[in-house]
């Protein structure tokens, strides 16, 4: 059966991350930036067929109803249920050839009309900002003056670290993984975990408005599940930043200000009478469940996604970093 096959690409100097392969003639391959065009149409730069690795990096591989040539355009149908109609698009601009990947969400999608500034972040020299190790498809924030490393957060998927403690962190949302997460539970215990940071958001790639251009859920019940969300956690806004690359620049601007506002919390902090200046100020001394979980994690430890932590996980995590029998005691 013919499918379309996307690898990750060797060139580790490529901003577009992906080569995407189709099984027309000899074999079409592109360069890309993401697996589908979820928020926007994806620029593709074609590649030759030989440029596809002798033992690719499958990150996708999914079967094909049809690919034909339509006129300037590539009809493509995948063989599942959702996100499954795209195009590969060959047009002009700028004087010069392009293609782009799109799908008929993105071809209706009205462009923001925008370009991301790319002035550093105020007050944000060395700003390193830390991915979740389990983020499959993470911003590179290539655009943006800044550090990027990977491992593993005890909550959202990016993330500022100042002395060690995790001081601000976003989640990032698709509308479709927003939805989702609304409708199973799962966003309201990541928002739970978030609340329990000093500062945290959720940033989503899509308009407001397409929350209620749903076909598979209520619109009107997932509105009113993420107005009861921010009711009861206020303090962990849900952001919708129309496009993935408003999102990314978001999450950047938001890390950076986090960052600035915990230096300097942590310099009035250090101050103040009986301030303990190991710590930043307003950051509890006692690791939070989320923390001890990705922890155990990481060591190995079988520990369930949610809820309580076994007593032994606490003593283990206690006995590793010195923590006094107070301090964890609250969960065990």
């Amino acid at each position: 059966m013919a499918e379309l096959v996307i690898a990750r690409n060797p060139d580790p100097g490529s901003s577009l991350g992906y080569l995407l392969w189709l099984p027309l003639g000899d074999g079409l391959v592109f360069r890309t930036s993401d697996t589908w065009p979820r928020t926007k149409a994806l620029y593709c730069h074609p590649a030759d067929p030989e440029e596809w690795p002798a033992d690719p990096d499958v990150v996708e591989r999914t079967p094909l109803r049809s690919c034909a040539r339509r006129g300037a355009a590539i009809d493509v149908v995948l063989d599942r249920t959702r996100e499954n109609r795209s195009q590969i698009v060959y047009t002009r601009g700028r004087g010069r050839d392009m293609v782009f990947w799109q799908s008929p969400r993105t071809r209706k999608q009205a462009r923001p009309q925008v370009r991301t500034p790319t002035a550093r972040a105020s007050g944000t020299d060395d700003l390193e900002i830390v991915v979740d190790a389990h983020e499959r498809y993470p911003y590179r924030f290539s655009s943006q003056q800044t550090r990027v490393v990977r491992r593993t957060l005890p909550a959202g998927d990016y993330g500022v670290v100042l002395d060690g403690t995790l001081v601000a962190s976003v989640e990032r949302k698709s509308l479709s993984d927003l939805v989702s997460s609304v409708a199973n539970g799962r966003l309201r215990f990541a928002l739970g975990e978030l609340a329990a940071l000093p500062r945290a958001a959720v940033v989503v790639e899509d308009r407001w408005s397409q929350v209620f251009a749903q076909r598979h859920v209520r619109p009107a019940q997932v509105a009113d599940s993420l107005a009861e969300l921010q009711v009861r956690w206020p303090t962990v806004p849900i952001v919708f930043a129309e496009t993935r690359p408003l999102a990314e620049e978001w999450t950047y601007r938001y890390l950076a200000a986090a960052l600035a506002w915990a230096r300097d919390e942590h310099a009035i902090g250090a101050r103040l009478p009986g301030a303990d200046p190991e710590l930043p100020a307003g950051t509890a001394p006692e690791p939070s469940t989320a923390e001890v979980r990705a922890w155990a994690r990481d060591q190995g430890i079988d520990v369930p996604d949610r809820g309580r932590l076994r007593p032994e996980v606490w003593a283990r995590y206690r006995e590793a970093h010195g923590c006094p029998d107070a301090a964890a005691d609250r969960d065990s």
